[in-house]
């Protein structure tokens, strides 16, 4: 059996879970999340736990069956706790703004780049306009977005402008030395 998929999820106390028609549906204090099952994958429900079961040895499947568990456990996670991600923006003159549902990011381009965000993801921004942070219940929804922000302008492998992550390590390269 997989390591992961054979660990149980524990559900938390105001976290429902009903598996219709191969759908796994968890409900929460923070929303509501669904998943598909995979053929081959089932899920059987006691009062505190959920178990990830599969029906055959197939590589397929032992793959599927630790890949399912994660995904089960991140929906029991975002409904009653949400996930969140950080991102910095490092430069002279570069800053984030909120307007409405959208973000209004000046970073180095000759116009304002305006950044829509998707139904179920909630953002802030600080006082000083260059930290922002993005809320959701959705955790590989939360991170794809936090990529396409950083893909707006990437840090500088040289002077380290641009956004980054409020956990990521950059290492500059050196510059030219120069002829004299």
């Amino acid at each position: 059996m997989s390591k992961i998929g054979r660990k149980p999820i524990q559900i938390p106390e105001g976290v429902n879970i009903a598996v219709e028609n191969r759908k796994v549906i968890v409900k929460g204090p923070k929303g509501q999340l669904s998943y598909e099952l995979p053929d081959g994958i089932g899920v059987t429900l006691d009062s505190k736990a959920i178990i990830v079961t599969r029906d055959s040895d197939i590589t397929k499947q032992k793959a599927m069956h630790g890949l399912v568990r994660s995904l089960i456990s991140n929906m029991v996670t975002g409904v009653s706790q949400g996930f969140s991600k950080t991102l910095q923006i490092y430069g002279v003159g570069y800053r984030a703004q909120l307007s409405g549902n959208k973000l209004i990011l000046n970073v180095g381009y000759s116009h304002p780049v305006e950044f829509p965000l998707p139904e179920g993801i909630k953002a802030t921004v600080d006082e000083k306009q260059t930290t922002i942070t993005l809320y959701g219940i959705d955790k590989q929804l939360v991170g794809q977005v936090a990529a396409n922000l950083r893909a707006i302008r990437p840090p500088d492998p040289y002077k380290g402008k641009g956004i980054r992550y409020a956990d990521e390590v950059l290492k500059l390269k050196p510059g030219k030395t120069g002829k004299k």
